[in-house]
C-alpha cells in the first residue's frame, strides 16, 4: 500500500467492536463474495484485530489502528476466496497466516528504524559476538551496556529498536537478520527437507529459549505460548509495563544471537 498519505489519527490498540466492522467491512465492500465466503470474514474477523493489538502493543508503527484493521481485513477476504480445502487442511492457520502477512506488508511501507539507530543495532551485535567469543556465554545486559560505553537504558532503546526491525521482516526468508522465519507455517505443503530443518531449528530455539534468564525465559512463555499481554505479564512479575517490554526486547535479542553463532557455525 502506498506510504505518502498523511495520518491524522494516532495508534490505538482498543476499539469498539461496531467500529471495527465498519472499517472491515470497508475494506471489502466492493468485492463480489460467495455467501460461504461472507460466514468466514464474519467468524474470523476478530482474529484481525487480535492480530492488530499484538503488532502495536510494542511497535507503536506510524499508522492508525484502522489502518492495519483494514490492511488486515484484506488479507481476510483474500483468505476466504482463495482457500482450497484440498491443499489447506485448515481455514484458521491459512487466514491467520494471510492476515498476519498483510499487515506485515503494510508495515514494511513505513521506516521504523532510522539509519543512526541500524548501524547501532549492528555495533550491539558485533559487541555480544566478541564477549561471547571471549567469555564462552552471553553478556548480561549490564556488561553489553559497559562494553559498549552506553547506559542500559540505551541499549534498551537499541534492543527495542532492533525488535521493530525484526518484527516487520520475520517471515521473509531472505533477511539475514530474521532467524526466526522459518518457524512460521508454510502456505503450503513443505518437502521433505524443510521438515528435517524446520524440526532442527524449533530444537535449537528451545534450547536458546532454555538458556535465557529466568525472568526473561518465563516473558517469552508467557507471551508467546499463554498468549499474556504485556500488561498482564506485568501484572504476573509486578512490574512496570515498560520493564516488561524492556526484557521482553533483550529476550528476543538474546534468542537472534544464540540462533545467528549457531547458523555461522553451520
Amino acid at each position: 500500500m502506498a506510504n505518502n498519505r498523511t495520518i491524522e489519527q494516532p495508534v490505538r490498540v482498543k476499539d469498539s467492536p461496531r467500529r471495527l466492522k465498519t472499517v472491515a467491512m470497508r475494506a471489502y465492500a466492493d468485492q463480489k463474495k460467495p455467501a460461504h465466503d461472507n460466514a468466514r470474514i464474519a467468524e474470523y474477523l476478530p482474529m484481525v484485530a487480535r492480530i492488530v493489538q499484538r503488532v502495536v502493543t510494542y511497535l507503536k508503527p506510524p499508522l492508525s489502528f484502522e489502518d492495519l484493521v483494514s490492511a488486515g481485513t484484506v488479507g481476510l477476504v483474500k483468505a476466504a476466496r482463495n482457500y482450497d480445502p484440498a491443499h489447506q487442511a485448515d481455514f484458521k492457520t491459512y487466514a491467520y497466516i494471510r492476515i498476519r502477512g498483510a499487515v506485515l506488508d503494510e508495515l514494511r511501507g513505513w521506516s521504523f528504524v532510522p539509519a543512526n539507530h541500524t548501524r547501532d543495532i549492528h555495533n550491539v551485535f558485533e559487541a555480544s559476538r566478541k564477549i561471547s567469543e571471549a567469555t564462552g556465554s552471553q553478556p548480561s545486559d549490564e556488561e553489553l551496556a559497559d562494553k559498549l560505553g552506553i547506559t542500559v537504558e540505551k541499549l534498551y532503546k537499541t534492543l527495542e529498536n532492533a525488535r521493530a526491525q525484526h518484527f516487520a521482516s520475520i517471515d521473509d526468508n531472505a533477511n539475514q537478520n530474521a532467524p526466526l522465519a522459518n518457524l512460521l507455517p508454510a502456505t503450503a505443503t513443505p518437502k521433505p527437507d524443510e521438515h528435517v530443518e524446520r524440526a532442527e531449528l524449533v530444537r535449537k530455539l528451545a534450547e536458546a529459549i532454555s538458556q535465557l534468564e529466568e525472568r526473561k525465559r518465563q516473558i517469552i512463555i508467557l507471551y508467546y505460548q499463554q498468549n499474556l499481554t504485556m500488561k498482564q505479564i506485568a501484572g504476573v512479575f509486578n512490574i512496570t509495563e515498560p520493564r516488561v517490554s524492556q526484557l521482553h526486547a533483550s529476550a528476543l535479542f538474546n534468542l537472534a544471537t544464540k540462533l545467528r553463532e549457531w547458523d555461522d557455525a553451520g
